[in-house]
């Protein structure tokens, strides 16, 4: 999913450049903190989904540009052999942030929502933090059990379960127990991202 040419965090420096913002500037556009943005332009952090999808919304593109996809396609299939992993992993320490996903659309141009296939880990490197943005999600546990906290109601999922929420309430959604879950998740981007 990763361009191998440019990374995450060189793709989003180099949007940040070409829109002559600073690192505060974006940072206060996607809602997130500027050492976080630190660390994403230098790879040694590959953000939460939310974090991606409010990085493309600050720089007006889709959500696939981050990942050097074009998007030209009026549909996309994407076989079980052929999808590519992004973790969140810190280059630096090499140790697990909490998941991994696979984007299940980059290929379909003007998209309003994005999927993905995510592994929660139960080995997290930090404590799990709040995420908000614009949209809704959907998340259907495939394996395994989810923990998810919505503002102040906290629930666990199994295997066959699923959630439809607005992303503006503050969630948090991480593996439950001691093996590894795997999630399909469904974002609805909103008229407010697409970019046509």
């Amino acid at each position: 999913m990763v361009n191998k040419k440019e990374s995450l965090g060189d793709k989003i420096q180099s949007l940040r450049r070409q829109h002559n913002l600073s690192m505060a500037e974006v940072a206060g556009k996607a809602g997130i903190a500027e050492s976080t943005l630190a660390r994403i332009e230098r790879d040694e952090l590959i953000p939460p989904l939310g974090n991606i999808i409010s990085l493309a919304g600050a720089f007006g593109v889709e959500v696939g540009e981050l990942f050097g996809d074009s998007g030209d396609s009026p549909f996309c299939i994407v076989r079980s052999d052929d999808r590519q992993e992004v973790s969140r992993f810190s280059a630096a320490y090499s140790k697990s942030c909490g998941y991994s996903y696979q984007g299940l659309g980059q290929q379909k141009r003007n998209r309003q929502m994005e999927p993905f296939l995510v592994t929660l880990s139960p080995d997290q490197e930090d404590e799990a933090r709040e995420n908000q943005h614009i949209g809704e999600e959907f998340i259907f546990v495939l394996q395994g059990k989810v923990e998810i906290a919505l503002a102040d109601h906290k629930d666990i999922l199994n295997s066959g379960d699923s959630i439809y929420y607005d992303s503006n309430v503050p969630h948090i959604v991480s593996c439950h127990g001691d093996e590894p879950a795997t999630i399909l998740a469904v974002i609805y981007a909103k008229e407010e991202m697409i970019i046509l």
